[in-house]
């Protein structure tokens, strides 16, 4: 980020922790917030609890500086930390509670934390860093090469060295790090632990801000169900593989590992007991630092399953909007069964779709075929002079199949089964011998229709002369 006078002038109109640092209070909040939060790792606390501890606060400093000095109430002030325009504090319901609770923001820790660095060290070393720094670009080097033979001439170099070295031990020559230098790197791994675990909170916050964007598109969303998830999922997945999650992953699953925290402890132990180490008096919560790394992962956890529920309960309301709307349109459709009960209407009363699924098979579609070109020949029209009947021009029809097959379904679901003479006389033949024709058709196609040799159906259809012809076929039955 440029750090040029606009994007500075708008960081402290808007960036909680320059407000923080710029605030008459600041001393107030920051001692205080460091207190109750950072120093013993706090991710969160009851409103009663922290309000007694300000109470607490602000008696002591009342008793040195006057009442005038704090007039108002802990929890006015809590709720004013937590407020849009100040942003210190989080003020939050969790699940399964009905008091409020508040946390840090990462904005406030980072503000703690800069503070903190300003007090005089006494001891500042620099060897440590130089080492690490030394032993960072070694990694980077060593895990991007690409050579087999660089590879395996490093590592036997490394190999050669390790020999030596344990040579040199079996001689008697053990080479220890001094106080000076024990005392450096102590203080440096306290200064990675303490930053390891305000890392841990902005992580959390990045996806607590996932989660709420959430539940902003699930409270303004009226489409359908699978481009909110695929928009919501996307997202998720961009969160989780960028370099902040993949490096929060590989983290989780070395410190989740049994084998791991036994030999953080074992370290601890052993490094807390060594007395240049003892003499700097180091926090008894270093300890068990690493239990409070995997609380604090635990919590950025939680907010993920957090937002695994937002989708689960967004998808359960949806399915039960769309069951509460099967129901109404089956209850409308009894409540009209039951009005006609007495006196059933004429004819087709109700039509259902189809309930089967149309397949069709891979093999069952038609092979390409090349368009044949027709050859057209340029020839000379010439008018002729002989009288012929145009009638049979404008006598061609075509018969609908499909409203056929239609016409046999609607009567099966009245019956199990129907004759053609019977389905004639519902829907009488309007292309005549071509339509009845056709019926046989379908009737030999579906599979599902009989035809009795000893019975016989006379079927008839209007002449467009006003007449009537019949037809005598078997009786053909379609049934379900």
């Amino acid at each position: 980020m440029p750090l040029d006078v606009a994007t500075l002038e708008t960081l402290r109109r808007q960036h909680p922790a320059w407000r923080l640092l710029v605030a008459d209070s600041a001393p107030l909040v920051a001692s205080f917030l460091h207190r109750v939060f950072v120093q013993p790792n706090v991710r969160s606390m009851p409103q009663g609890a922290l309000a007694e501890a300000l109470e607490d606060t602000l008696f002591a400093l009342r008793e040195q500086r006057g009442e005038s000095a704090w007039p108002r109430g802990a929890l006015d002030y809590l709720n004013d930390w937590c407020a849009n325009e100040r942003g210190w504090l989080r003020k939050f319901y969790p699940p399964g509670s009905d008091e409020p609770h508040f946390d840090l923001t990462p904005a406030t820790e980072k503000a703690v934390a800069w503070l903190a660095g300003l007090t005089e060290r006494a001891f500042v070393g620099t060897e440590s860093r130089l080492l690490t720094l030394f032993t960072l670009l070694k990694q980077m080097d060593e895990g991007s090469e690409t050579d087999p033979a660089a590879r395996l001439a490093e590592l036997q170099r490394r190999r050669d060295e390790l020999d030596a070295e344990i040579e040199r031990v079996r001689q008697g020559e053990i080479a220890l790090l001094g106080d000076t230098a024990l005392r450096e790197r102590f203080q440096q791994f306290t200064g990675l632990a303490r930053e390891l675990l305000a890392d841990f909170r902005e992580v959390e916050h990045n996806f607590r801000a996932l989660d709420r964007r959430v539940r902003e598109r699930i409270a303004l969303w009226d489409g359908g169900k699978g481009a909110l998830l695929q928009e919501i999922m996307g997202e998720r997945d961009l969160i989780a593989e960028s370099d902040q999650g993949r490096s929060f992953r590989a983290f989780w699953d070395f410190l989740m590992s049994q084998a791991r925290q036994e030999e953080l402890s074992r370290l601890l132990e052993r490094v807390l007991a060594l007395p240049p180490v003892a003499q700097l008096e180091p926090d008894a919560r270093l300890r068990r630092v690493h239990y409070d790394w995997l609380e604090a992962g635990e919590h950025a956890q939680r907010t993920v399953a957090l937002l695994s529920q937002q989708l689960r309960r967004f998808l359960d309301d949806q399915a039960w909007l769309e069951n509460r709307r099967i129901m109404e349109i089956l209850r409308g459709i009894e409540a009209g069964a039951l009005a006609v009960r007495e006196a059933p209407p004429a004819g087709a009363f109700m039509a259902v779709a189809e309930t089967q699924a149309q397949i069709e098979l891979p093999m069952e579609r038609p092979l390409h075929r090349a368009s044949v070109r027709s050859a057209i020949a340029s020839l000379r029209l010439e008018s002729g002079d002989e009288d012929l009947d145009a009638a049979s021009l404008f006598s061609q029809f075509a018969v609908d199949r499909t409203l056929l097959a239609r016409n046999i379904r609607q009567a099966l679901q009245q019956r199990s089964q129907v004759t053609l003479a019977e389905l004639v006389q519902d829907h009488p033949l309007q292309q005549g011998l071509s339509e009845l024709l056709a019926y046989l058709q379908l009737a030999a196609e579906q599979g599902a229709a009989v035809a009795e040799e000893g019975e016989a159906d006379s079927v008839s259809w209007p002449t467009p002369d006003g007449g009537q012809r019949r037809a005598r076929l078997p009786r053909v039955i379609f049934t379900r």
